[in-house]
This record gives C-alpha cells, sequence and structure tokens, in this order.
C-alpha cells in the first residue's frame, strides 16, 4: 500500500496552480561557447516546429521565441504527473562577445536548434598622431 501525503488545502488551489502553469509556457535550456570565429548557440526544441520558432540578435542580446502545441489533448486528465509542456516560449542571453547578427544562422536537425553568430572583428586602437601647432 502507497503511503500518500495528505494535503487538505491544496485542492481549492490546484485550477489555478493548473491556469498559472499553462499561461506561463516555458523557457527552454541553451549551451552557448564560442569558437575561433563564431559564436554558438544550442537550444533542444522538441516537438516545435522550426517554421514556430523566431530568432532576432539585438545589441548582441539573442531572443529565442515560439510555441509548441499538443496535436491531441486527453480529456479525461488523470495524470500522475504532468512534465512535458506546451505553449509559448521566450529565452533571451547576452551574447559573451559583440556578433555580426545580419550574418547569423539558424538550423533546426532532429530537434535542436543550433545558431551560428559570426564574431565582429574586433575594433582595432586608432594612434593619432598630435600636430604641434606654431
Amino acid at each position: 500500500m502507497a503511503i500518500i501525503k495528505w494535503t487538505p488545502f491544496l485542492e481549492p488551489f490546484e485550477e489555478m496552480e493548473r491556469f498559472i502553469e499553462e499561461g506561463r509556457g516555458f523557457s527552454p535550456a541553451i549551451d552557448v561557447y564560442e569558437t575561433k570565429d563564431d559564436v554558438v548557440v544550442e537550444a533542444p526544441l522538441a516537438g516545435v516546429k522550426p517554421e514556430e520558432v523566431e530568432v532576432s540578435i539585438e545589441n548582441d542580446v539573442l531572443t529565442i521565441k515560439g510555441g509548441s502545441k499538443k496535436e491531441s489533448e486527453v480529456d479525461e486528465k488523470n495524470y500522475y504527473r504532468k512534465e512535458v509542456r506546451s505553449g509559448s516560449f521566450f529565452r533571451s542571453v547576452a551574447l559573451p562577445a559583440h556578433v555580426l547578427g545580419d550574418q547569423a544562422k539558424a538550423e533546426s536537425s532532429e530537434g535542436m536548434l543550433k545558431i551560428t553568430i559570426p564574431k565582429a572583428p574586433e575594433a582595432k586602437p586608432k594612434t593619432i598622431k598630435v600636430n604641434v601647432k606654431k
């Protein structure tokens, strides 16, 4: 026989908690790393159609947003645990280097989104000769 913790005050709030969870969406995990020439960002987006993902870069900040929908929804919800999420998602991250956002490339393969962004050439210090007026 399983022991189940009794929580007398949970029932009235279950509906409200479910509403908050569904409305909040989710934030995908990401990996960010640098190569010699690029900043690379990878995010697992299994179950998300690539055409429903929007990637933007502004002021060296990458933003990924989109949504996923469940194709079939079960009317009888006798879940023991529900961790698979659907709904909208949004993730924004500051990139570790100055990048050329207009040259970024994004590709999706087997549920993994990979964004490759070329690094901007480093600004070389400019030496200015001081002329002496007589």
